[in-house]
């Protein structure tokens, strides 16, 4: 891992340079997704069954072959484990009751003058949830993604999830089981993305696509924005620790291996106010790296991006993670609570050494679908807000019109806009 110092006059350079991610567009993965995505839009189910049994080296002979029905997910719930079983349940019931609580409802006022002005709260019709599937299974995103639209009340949640040679995960079903999901289509990659943005004659079209995926899904998402809605186009995962010394090693390295597990482009980064500390991590680092499965993944990451910053203090540890805007920030320092009042932008705030960034990832309750590479400086974590839009409401009263008439019009003439300004005036005495 890279070693910074607050002190040194290059630390800003070299802070920056360690933040910088290529964000260019890979001009060729552009140009398959887009023959891919016009040609789903022109030919529909014949394309997908073309293109899943190309890409996911399946044998389906009509689109009935990549639809999963109720009956098969509750079948798949059954199958696994009871201890699994009981965990996708736990975990569904936090996130849902966590999701609960950002529920906006709808609300109105009457002025002074009897205009009504309000706002009415109304659901999605109908999403679609991306979930990869094969050897990078991940259960807990279906649940992520599903349980706050569910909770918005989403009428009819949509998932795709791509089955390589046919093998299909059992628990990704069953948290689909568990979470409400409607359908189920076994199509991935770019062909999913543009079957859910413009339907064909079997899947839908939806209203929003959630969820992670490759860099050919990422590309379709933003190809399709705009004809539908999207959550965000992810980055690598990130973790940011801030940590006192006050936290056992141990724990600190497992916490960076926790994201950089994830990718080689993966970033894990530690800022500590004593370097005897940070070399007692590092340390830790290297004991434990002994135990990882993903030992070469994990060391192509913190090689390529992680770091160990010296920060002079607590209050400049803050800065820098304000700075960084990170997608996961544990602050593992004594009175975390007062700490994180000084953070402005992250995607989720860990606080306490107890709570370690993977508890949040699985069962907390909060998302684990969040801003990345400096995003939360601006972005949120998915939420059931997402599944909801807001329609204004306006009822003037005939005495209002005469008070906004008179403003609306005189408005209007300023813009050159007579029509509609007249339209205004129709309506005073």
């Amino acid at each position: 891992m890279k070693k910074l110092d607050t002190q040194s006059t290059d630390f800003q350079a070299e802070l920056k340079a360690l933040l910088a991610f290529e964000t260019a567009q890979n001009l060729e993965t552009e140009r398959i997704v887009a023959d891919i995505c016009a040609d789903v839009q022109k030919r529909g189910d014949a394309a997908l069954i073309e293109y899943t049994n190309k890409f996911d080296q399946t044998n389906a002979k009509s689109i009935d072959d990549l639809i999963l029905t109720q009956a098969d997910l509750k079948s798949a719930f059954e199958r696994i484990p009871n201890d699994v079983r009981t965990a996708l349940q736990t975990a569904a019931r936090r996130v849902e009751s966590y999701h609960q609580r950002q529920k906006m409802e709808s609300w109105s006022y009457t002025d002074e003058d009897g205009t009504l002005l309000g706002q009415q709260i109304t659901p999605l019709d109908r999403v679609g949830i991306y979930v990869p599937g094969g050897k990078a299974a991940y259960p807990s995103s279906v649940i992520m993604n599903a349980m706050p639209a569910h909770v918005a009340g989403v009428k009819e949640i949509i998932m795709t999830v791509p089955t390589p040679k046919g093998e299909r995960n059992d628990i990704v079903l069953a948290a689909a089981y568990v979470a409400g999901v409607t359908k189920v289509f076994t199509v991935g990659g770019a062909q999913a993305v543009a079957a859910l943005a413009y339907g064909t004659e079997t899947i839908p079209q939806v209203d929003k696509i959630t969820g992670p995926g490759n860099a050919f899904v990422a590309a379709a998402k933003r190809r399709v924005f705009g004809v539908v809605g999207i959550d965000m186009v992810a980055g690598p995962s990130e973790i940011l620790v801030i940590a006192d010394g006050t936290t056992p090693p141990d724990w600190v390295a497992m916490d960076l291996f926790s994201q950089a597990e994830h990718d080689e482009i993966a970033q894990a980064i530690l800022i500590g106010t004593s370097q005897a500390y940070l070399d007692e991590v590092e340390a830790a680092m290297n004991r434990l790296i002994e135990t990882m499965p993903r030992r070469d993944i994990i060391e192509a990451s913190l090689g390529n991006r992680g770091a160990m910053i010296l920060a002079k203090d607590l209050d400049e540890a803050c800065g820098i993670a304000n700075y960084i805007a990170p997608e996961h920030l544990e602050l593992s320092v004594e009175n975390p609570q007062e700490w994180a009042k000084k953070i402005r932008h992250a995607g989720a705030i860990f606080m306490g050494c107890y709570t370690g960034e993977s508890l949040g990832d699985y069962c907390a309750g909060p998302n684990h679908v969040l801003p990345t590479s400096r995003t939360a400086r601006f972005s949120s974590p998915l939420g059931t807000y997402d599944f909801q839009k807001r329609s204004s409401l306006i009822q003037v009263s005939e005495h209002g019109a005469q008070k906004l008439g008179e403003t609306a019009s005189v408005l209007a003439h300023g813009e050159s806009l007579t029509a509609h300004a007249r339209a205004a005036e129709f309506r005073m005495k």
